[in-house]
């Protein structure tokens, strides 16, 4: 990564930060990926380079711009507004030409796409939505592939239901790793 954009992505979550203190509602809050968790998201996607890569929860672009450093990839958003501002920070970041945005629910992109065509999922929505979406995201998620789930420990009760359903699931690896809010990584066996 360079200096430029390692300072770009500090100065974009700092104002995450302080427009989020300022939202009472939890809804219209950025709520950015912490910086060491996207960090290791950037690492991970490095080290295993899929070939497609899917960002379910694009907010402004934080975690997008840290996964397009290393790889082309497409992201999903449901609200328009929000999905102007995440165009706004990929320009300014120079990664919009390695990102397919999207604005529109998570469900139906998961429901269009075709069996295993996502090396990687970046799973960053809506929690309440997640055990819906299962069935889709284990059909999409390619063998080999690697889904990953943020907010696993800062809102464990409310993906706790998700979590039982994969560990239930044959074929699956998964780990939590205890960092920013958690993220529970799912690896599905060739």
């Amino acid at each position: 990564m360079t200096p430029d954009l390692a300072a770009f992505l500090d100065k974009l979550y700092a104002e995450g930060q302080e427009f989020d203190a300022e939202q009472s509602d939890r809804l219209d809050r950025r709520r950015n990926l912490e910086p060491e968790s996207a960090a290791l998201l950037r690492s991970l996607i490095d080290g295993i380079s899929p070939k497609s890569v899917l960002e379910l929860g694009t907010s402004n672009g934080y975690s997008t711009i840290w996964m397009a450093d290393v790889v082309n990839l497409t992201t999903v958003d449901n609200d328009p507004e929000r999905s102007l501002d995440a165009a706004e920070n990929l320009r300014a970041a120079g990664v919009e030409d390695k990102v397919v945005q999207i604005v529109a629910d998570g469900a139906e992109i998961l429901a269009d796409s075709v069996d295993e065509q996502w090396d990687f999922i970046f799973l960053d929505a809506e929690r309440s939505l997640y055990v819906n979406w299962w069935s889709d995201l284990q059909r999409v998620l390619a063998s080999g592939g690697l889904l990953v789930v943020d907010n696993v420990l800062s809102h464990a009760d409310q993906v706790a239901k998700f979590r039982e359903i994969i560990d239930q699931t044959q074929g699956l690896r998964s780990l939590v790793l205890p960092i920013g809010a958690g993220l529970l990584i799912v690896a599905k066996q060739d």
